[in-house]
């Protein structure tokens, strides 16, 4: 087992698959000109497949695939059929532009639960956040999958004074669709013009949320990190990710392996191990993963606290969003 100083175990492994994506989504990707990663510096279909396997002889079970956009990648059929051979819950977010070429892909692998970004219901909107008029394929792509049997949760990153007006159309369509949507806080990363005031907080998402319907908590389970609700009669829930107003580190169980091959121990961490090179070179890189992960901090990196609107921006030692996946 993975073990961190603060004896949390780690068996929950997410990989970037590239750090290109086919939308432009202000929170994720840097305002500059961007340049996606070279190829040839990107993990291959088979280094893949195979540090995922050393992560998971050594007590990881579930494996999320993220990007960028993973779906954009030329062989990503090719590393998600190879990863579903492994003994592990495998998953994937999305944009959910591609999906409907990679249905019978996901079913084959036996993937059974999807996050889909979808950050407004409204097509105007979706076309100034994202620079790309994709909104009707999104959409028709998450009905596809909700009719087609697949556990689907909507991730919608809630930016105040661009989207929180839409919380309580988000949380009419659970009514009828058994969609799970998930507001996320806008979290601070390098390039994407972060600050307080346009965090709309779990307790203000609440109170809107409770001006228009009776919510009913349901429990948490170990390493969620979603505060998840229903409203009765509905068929779908919500939930939120309070990643800035109420931290839920004390649990954690992730690890991430950005797509040109560095683990990070904490979305926020400051550093990064790589072990692409010293894979690439044949060495041992099982003593690289337990040091990362003893090496963890205790809360958010260690860059910051709950006390968010004290934080400044510019400090935080990170990546941008894309180039640590989803």
């Amino acid at each position: 087992m993975i073990v961190d100083g603060f004896n949390r175990v780690h068996n929950y492994l997410r990989i970037s698959m590239t750090d290109n994506c086919n939308l432009r989504c202000f929170y994720c990707m840097p305002e500059d000109d961007y340049e996606f990663t070279p190829a040839s510096r990107l993990m291959q279909a088979g280094e893949i497949e195979n540090i995922a396997r050393i992560f998971v002889e050594h007590g990881v079970n579930k494996i999320r695939l993220t990007g960028g956009e993973p779906l954009v990648r030329k062989d990503a059929a090719d590393i998600i059929l190879r990863l579903s051979k492994l003994p592990v819950k495998l998953t994937l977010t999305t944009n959910g532009t591609r999906l409907h070429e990679f249905a019978d892909v996901i079913r084959e692998a036996g993937i059974t639960s999807l996050n889909i970004s979808l950050d407004t219901l409204q097509r105007d909107r979706f076309l100034l956040m994202t620079k790309r008029d994709q909104f009707e394929q999104v959409r028709r792509n998450i009905d596809m999958m909700v009719d087609a049997g697949f556990h689907v949760k909507v991730n919608v990153v809630v930016t105040k004074g661009v989207n929180d007006g839409e919380i309580l159309d988000f949380i009419r369509w659970t009514e009828q669709d058994p969609i799970h949507v998930r507001f996320i806080e806008f979290m601070p990363f390098t390039g994407n013009r972060w600050n307080s005031d346009k965090v709309f907080t779990w307790q203000q998402i609440l109170e809107k949320a409770g001006s228009a319907f009776d919510m009913v908590p349901l429990q948490r389970d170990k390493h969620d990190t979603a505060k998840k609700y229903t409203v009765p009669g509905h068929k779908g829930t919500f939930a939120v990710i309070s990643t800035m107003s109420a931290p839920f580190c004390s649990d954690c169980n992730r690890m991430r392996l950005t797509a040109d091959g560095k683990m990070k121990n904490c979305l926020f961490s400051q550093t990064e191990t790589d072990l692409l090179t010293p894979f690439r070179q044949g060495a041992d890189i099982v003593p690289l993963i337990y040091q990362s992960i003893r090496d963890k901090k205790k809360s958010q990196g260690g860059q910051f606290t709950d006390k968010f609107e004290m934080l400044e921006a510019g400090l935080i030692e990170n990546r941008s969003m894309i180039t640590i996946g989803g």
